[in-house]
């Protein structure tokens, strides 16, 4: 025989066996002892109030130990945190002018127009309907020639890699 018939015959036979049923449970199977973790028991913390702290503490500590513990209870209260992420607050939007104000308008507001007139069934007339179009198609042309391809102002002589 060939490698390549022998290769033939084992696809065959996985072929063949792939609907198949198991000839052993999946629990009969051995258990390598390097899988088995000990079972740890579950740990649970409970925080008492403040107010049973208070009235737990003993009349004759001094402040110096009220203190380490204060100190002790802040450390710990940071430790909690240390994995939470709070973002920095998002920089204010910038400010737009007129004429791009007016393109977003035109942009929206001729395709809102058009929608609510068909919903409503309102009678459209000829010049409104050209109107609503040539604001949505003027608002896009506006916007795109606004957008400018060129660097920004504050890049600096160095662009980085330009392509």
């Amino acid at each position: 025989m060939t490698p390549q018939s022998d290769e033939d015959e084992v696809w065959r036979q996985i072929v063949a066996s792939f609907n198949d049923t198991a000839e052993r449970d999946s629990a009969d199977q051995p258990w390598p002892d390097s899988e088995n973790v000990p079972a740890e028991p579950t740990r649970r913390v409970v925080k008492p109030s403040e107010e049973l702290e208070l009235d737990q503490d003993e009349p004759d500590r001094d402040d110096r130990d009220r203190d380490h513990d204060h100190d002790h209870d802040h450390d710990r209260d940071d430790d909690e945190d240390e994995g939470h992420f709070q973002p920095p607050p998002p920089p204010p939007l910038p400010k737009l002018d007129l004429p791009t104000k007016l393109a977003w308008v035109a942009l929206f507001g001729g395709p809102a127009y058009l929608l609510v007139a068909a919903m409503a069934s309102w009678q459209m007339e000829g010049w409104a309907l050209f109107t609503a179009v040539a604001a949505f198609i003027g608002g896009f042309v506006a916007l795109v020639v606004r957008m400018g391809d060129g660097p920004p102002n504050d890049s600096g002589w160095d662009d980085g890699a330009v392509l």
